[in-house]
């Protein structure tokens, strides 16, 4: 198992929409609002590497704001 971390920004005022999308991935094990320049600490498991390199791209990063 795979494990990767990743930061998001997200638009102002819209991280508690974000955030509920990210938990609603099903490679994303956890996701917390932090302060500062990044808005979200997410923590992604997966079998292998490719798996959260596709989710990255095409899933997180395709969420609005």
């Amino acid at each position: 198992m795979d494990t990767a971390y990743v930061l998001v920004q997200c638009k102002l005022a819209h991280e508690m929409e974000v955030l509920k999308a990210l938990l609603d991935i099903d490679s994303v094990k956890e996701a917390k609002g932090t302060f500062g320049y990044y808005d979200i600490f997410v923590k992604i498991q997966a079998e292998d590497n490719m798996i959260i390199q596709k989710t990255i791209t095409s899933k997180i990063r395709s969420i609005p704001n």
